[in-house]
């Protein structure tokens, strides 16, 4: 069956499961409106408290930003599905939730990165923090993760839409992934396989940078001579640490496990982990681990988003 033969892909979510989709949809519903309202509530404290308008705080606003729009691409569409029955996908709509959820997820990568490499300009050279970050180039830094995120994501999509589906429409997923497509797919993918090899090395850059950031401030933190500063500068670190692992330990498990009897189980409880449970932690570990933003939570002025968005229009 190729691809312009036919016209639906059939999302087979939780197949065994069926008995469980009474507790599914309420579940997949309070984590998508969980993750919506924390993320929308730091965007806008990050935006009202003059004091948050820092770098890091910068690259924050971003990653909630993301964590929404990639939720949003999926969730929605696998509630309806579990409340409706209606499993049907088409083609188009299937290779567009892979474009925009792979875009976003780039995204995310790159922008973590970047977070890491804040961490390490602001515990090294803390006194040119502020000038070494400065807010052109954290727009840039930014901006060139959104761009290198959609671009990667449309190169990928490409080649994927020229695969040809001849053994099933079924995706035993939660959603149209990439790695689920390459498992329904044939004919000659010599070509994809080759893409997919490009994409690995190209996917090891951000971590091998991560890995670069954190060996030099761990560095730094070992050569401070005072106990009290190792634990303040290892104290700034230890939010986006733990969304490092999360995020990153969640994608291991669900691309680099080698299969099993089990595995398709196994990737859809993963997929769950990176795209519900994830986005909805993100926010909570900054705000329950920064001083700064609990202070700006307690403090809540709605008359402060007035002012701030006055400033911001320059009025």
């Amino acid at each position: 069956m190729m691809l312009n033969e036919t016209t639906y892909f059939y999302i087979v979510a939780f197949s065994k499961n069926s008995r469980l989709k009474f507790f599914l949809f309420p579940t997949f519903l309070s984590l998508y409106l969980i993750c919506l309202l924390w993320n929308i509530l730091i965007l806008v404290i990050l935006f009202i408290d003059l004091r948050l308008q820092k770098p890091m705080y910068f690259f924050l606003r971003s990653l909630s930003s993301v964590d929404v729009l990639y939720s949003s691409v999926t969730l929605p569409k696998l509630m309806d599905i579990i409340i409706t029955g209606n499993n049907k996908i088409s083609f188009t709509s299937c290779f567009t939730q892979l474009y925009f959820f792979t875009s976003f997820a780039c995204t995310e990568v790159w922008l973590l990165t970047m977070m890491s490499y804040d961490r390490y300009i602001a515990i090294c050279f803390p006194l040119h923090y502020i000038i070494l970050m400065g807010k052109t180039k954290c727009s840039l830094l930014v901006t060139g993760c959104w761009v290198f995120g959609f671009s990667n994501s449309l190169f990928l999509t490409i080649f994927a839409s020229r695969l040809s589906f001849c053994r099933s429409t079924d995706i035993k997923q939660i959603f149209c992934d990439i790695k689920t497509l390459t498992k329904i797919s044939c004919g000659d993918i010599f070509e994809f396989q080759t893409m997919i090899l490009v994409e690995a090395v190209v996917g090891l850059c951000p971590f091998l940078l991560i890995l670069m950031s954190y060996s030099k401030i761990l560095t730094n933190i070992l050569g401070l001579h005072s106990v009290g500063q190792r634990k303040k500068a290892f104290s700034t670190c230890t939010s986006h640490l733990s969304i490092l692992l999360i995020f990153f330990g969640t994608l291991f498990c669900m691309y680099m496990i080698p299969p099993s009897d089990h595995s398709e189980e196994l990737d859809q409880v993963f997929s769950v982990f990176y795209q519900a449970v994830t986005p909805t932690l993100n926010p909570l570990i900054y705000s329950l681990r920064n001083e700064e933003v609990k202070d700006a939570i307690h403090n809540w002025d709605l008359r402060g988003i007035k002012e701030r968005i006055l400033q911001y229009l320059w009025i």
